[in-house]
C-alpha cells in the first residue's frame, strides 16, 4: 500500500493532512483500500510512507482494526512506484503481492481480481478503465486479441483511452524488472516501465478492464466527486425529533441531541425522492430558532437541529 507523496494537487487541504487521510464520507480514503485488501484475504500489509509517516502511523496503527498486520516501509523521497517496489524487497520476499495506491478509490473492492490472479498467476496483472483524459494517466495499448502490448506514462499522444487503475498484482518477476529500468525524465522509476520490461521479455502480462466506479483522488475535484458518490449510498436517518412544522429535504442524517433518549419520535419516508417528514410527537422539542415563524425549512438543516450529512 503506497501512502507517501506530498499531495500538492490537493492543497490547501493537504497543508494540514496527508492526502490518503482526507475523509470520504467521514472515513479516510486510505481506509477504503485497507478494507478492500482485508476483504480479499490479504493479512500482511506493508505501507510505504514518506513525509507524512507519523500521521499515517497514528491513523492506521498496527492494522488490527482492519484485521491485518501492518509493517511500515519508509521512502526517503517520492522516487516512483517502481522505487517503492524496490525498497519493499525485504518485506515482500518471494511472495506474490498486490500493490495498491493509497489515494485510489474503487467501488466493489478487489476480491475477484485477487482470486483470478491466484488461479492464473501471470507475471503481472493490471486494471484498466476508460477515461476521457488519458494524458493524465499511465495508458495501456492492447492488440486485437486484447493482450497488453505497450504502456506509456502520461503520454502526450495516447494510443488508447485505457488508463491504469492504481491496483497492480505481481509475482516475484517484478523485482528483476524494477532493477532493470532507468529513471524517467521525471527522475522516477516508473512502474509502467517495469511492466513494459516484462512485456518486452515476453513475460505474461494481463489486464482486466473495469466498468465500475474508480477515481484517483489526487485532486480536489475528484475528491469532491468521490465524496458525493459515497454519500449517495448512505441511507438517510432520523434519530432526533423534528416538529410538525418543519420539513427536511435532502439526504441528511439527524442525530439525537446529546444526553437525550430520542424517544417519541419517528420519521417516515414521504413521497418523492430524498424527502423526510416527521410525525407528531408526544414530547415536542422547541422549534429551531432559525426556522421559527416559517412552516418549512427547505435550506440546509441548521446546526442546532443536529443534522449531519
Amino acid at each position: 500500500m503506497l501512502s507517501g507523496g506530498a499531495g500538492t494537487r490537493l492543497r490547501p487541504i493537504t497543508h494540514t493532512s496527508a492526502k490518503q487521510l482526507v475523509p470520504v464520507a467521514n472515513k479516510p480514503v486510505l481506509f477504503y483500500g485497507l478494507e478492500a485488501i482485508a476483504d480479499a484475504g490479504i493479512t500482511e500489509v506493508g505501507i510505504v510512507v514518506g513525509d507524512t509517516a507519523d500521521e499515517i502511523r497514528e491513523a492506521v496503527g498496527d492494522g488490527s482494526r482492519f484485521g491485518i498486520e501492518v509493517t511500515y516501509i519508509p521512502q526517503d523521497a517520492p522516487l516512483g512506484l517502481a522505487h517503492a517496489v524496490l525498497i519493499a524487497r525485504e518485506f515482500l520476499g518471494d511472495d506474490d503481492f498486490v500493490m495498491y495506491l493509497g489515494d485510489n478509490f474503487i467501488v466493489g473492492g478487489i476480491t475477484g481480481l485477487v482470486e483470478e490472479f491466484r488461479a492464473e498467476r501471470p507475471e503481472a496483472q493490471i486494471l484498466l478503465t476508460q477515461v476521457p483524459n488519458p494524458t493524465s494517466f499511465g495508458v495501456a495499448e492492447l492488440d486485437a486479441q486484447g493482450r497488453v502490448v505497450g504502456l506509456e506514462e502520461k503520454p502526450k499522444q495516447p494510443k488508447s483511452d485505457l488508463a491504469l487503475v492504481g491496483v497492480y498484482l505481481f509475482t516475484p518477476a517484478i523485482h528483476e524488472a524494477v532493477r532493470s529500468i532507468e529513471p524517467s525524465w521525471r527522475g522516477e522509476l516508473e512502474i509502467t516501465h517495469a511492466i513494459q520490461w516484462l512485456i518486452d521479455e515476453k513475460r505474461d502480462v494481463r489486464s482486466t478492464t473495469i466498468s465500475g466506479y474508480w477515481k484517483d483522488t489526487g485532486n480536489v475535484a475528484d475528491m469532491l466527486e468521490v465524496n458525493r458518490s459515497v454519500l449517495e449510498t448512505v441511507p438517510p436517518s432520523n434519530e432526533g425529533t423534528v416538529d410538525e412544522d418543519s420539513e427536511i429535504i435532502g439526504r441528511v442524517r439527524i442525530e439525537a441531541a446529546p444526553g437525550s433518549a430520542a424517544a417519541g419520535s419517528s420519521a417516515q419516508r414521504s413521497s418523492g425522492p430524498g424527502r423526510w417528514s416527521a410525525t407528531r410527537t408526544s414530547a415536542r422539542s422547541p422549534r429551531c430558532p432559525r426556522t421559527a415563524g416559517s412552516r418549512t425549512a427547505k435550506s440546509s438543516t441548521p446546526s442546532c437541529c443536529a443534522a449531519r450529512p
